[in-house]
This record gives C-alpha cells, structure tokens and sequence, in this order.
C-alpha cells in the first residue's frame, strides 16, 4: 500500500480571474490566459478553471472567493493601474476582509521611481501602491508598481509584458504537481466515425484525457488524437488501445468493402 501512495500523481489546481471591461467588450484581446495556460502545464500545475468579470467590485469579490476556496492558487490579471476603475486592489482587500492600505514599500519604490523621471508623484499614481494590509510584493521589473500575494491569490497587471515579467517571478514560488505526458495519435477518420469506440477506450481508461482535433484538407476529415496522463504506464495502454481502435475500424472497413484500395 505505501508503494501505491508514494507513487500518486501530485495534483496542483489553479484558477485565472480576467479582470476589465475592455476585455468584455472586445476592445482588448486577452493575451495573458494562454500565457498562463503554457507556463502552468510545464510546471504540472492544472488550470482547470477561467473567469473574465467587469470592472465591478461585487462581481470581483464574488468570483474571488468562489475561486479561492476550490483551487491551490488564483491568478488575477488587471485593475491595479492609476486610473477610477482600477478596484482590483479594493475588491481582494473586501474578499479577504482585510483594509486596502498605501503600502509603505510599494510607496517608497514609486516614489523613488518617479523622482528619477522627474515626475510627479500625483495621488493617481499613488493608486498602484494600495493593497491588502499584510499582503506581500511580486516584483515588476518592467514598470515598479508591484503586483502582490495575499493567500492563495496572486493579483497582477493587466498589460501582458508586465504580466509576463510578474509570472516570472511567481513561478519559483509555487509548488509544482506531476508532469502531465501527452501523445499525438493521427486517425484518418473524422470525428463522427470515431466518438462511440472513442468513447469507450476513453471509459476503460479513466485516469487520462483523450482529445480528439478535428481537421479537413479539402477532401476529407481526418483526426488527431491526443492522449494526456501523468503515468508513463497508464498512457502507453491507453495510446495503444487507441491504435487498437483505429486498426479494428481499418479492417471492418476492408471486411465490409473488401475490393476498396487499402
């Protein structure tokens, strides 16, 4: 049995709060969910869920907290510029019941920051030093004003070189799962000649995840098939039972029709 226990998969969950109405209405292309898709798969880390709310701060408490309480981690992008609308800050105080304070490092770094580019340090720039009391630094090498942690919850900019560059940081200090494995199968038949015995290889073999892409070149449909697990053993059956399948529809096929060109 400790054999068996030792040898389980280490599942690490995660979610993304989009926040912005620029991003509802379509004036702005998300570009930071893929961004964060990719990073967290090579580190084993499963983003199983995406949420996108308006600039409301009802709306951000509430997806927050529903998040924060089913997942490892949450990243949030958005919200935590100079302008009014910017209430990521307040709406992670509020979920957290803690007070949205002019943190006294994130201060001084703009302060020092501004002053070398002989700007002003105006009120509105002083927004990005407001977060959670007792909330800590993610440092932003691109612009200062930093993102920050507080709990399971990792609240950063909106603006995808400055996300990018917060991710950076963040990444060493999340812990990891296993790996998922993956195996593209290429099938010649399209998706409506594959879903039923698909289905069942897909039942015989729970402990992964078979995709199936759909793909047409002009004169037919064709598949790829591809087979997600995170136990090298577990995914070589379930690859070969889905060559298996593609075989034994090869040769009903021929059965069937016996005098068609192989």
């Amino acid at each position: 049995m400790s054999d068996t226990l030792s040898s389980s998969p280490t599942l690490v969950s995660a979610a993304m709060l989009a926040i912005g109405d620029e991003l509802l209405s379509g004036r702005t292309k998300d570009k930071n969910i893929g961004h964060l898709a990719d990073l967290l798969t090579l580190s084993g880390i499963d983003l199983k869920e995406v949420r996108i709310v308006a600039d409301e701060e009802d709306a951000i408490v509430e997806a927050l907290n529903a998040l924060r309480a089913r997942y490892d981690y949450v990243f949030t992008s958005g919200g935590i510029g100079p302008t009014h609308d910017d209430i990521t800050a307040d709406a992670v105080s509020k979920a957290f019941e803690v007070p949205c304070i002019h943190d006294p490092e994130a201060m001084r770094l703009l302060a020092e920051m501004y002053k070398r580019r002989e700007m002003e340090f105006t009120e509105a720039r002083q927004r990005m030093a407001r977060m959670p009391e007792g909330a800590t630094h993610i440092a932003n090498p691109v612009s200062t004003a930093p993102g920050f942690v507080i709990g399971n919850v990792h609240v950063m900019a909106g603006v995808p070189q400055v996300f990018q560059a917060m991710m950076d940081n963040v990444l060493p200090t999340l812990k990891s799962g296993s790996k998922v494995l993956s195996r593209a199968i290429a099938c010649p038949y399209g998706e409506g000649d594959i879903g039923t015995p698909l289905a069942a290889v897909q039942k015989a073999h729970p402990e992964t995840s078979i995709g199936s892409y759909p793909k047409y070149d002009g004169k037919r449909f064709s598949t790829e098939l591809v087979v997600r697990a995170r136990d090298p053993q577990v995914l070589d059956a379930a690859a070969q039972a889905v060559a298996d399948m593609i075989a034994n529809i090869d040769s009903t096929r021929i059965a069937d029709n016996p005098t068609a060109d192989a």
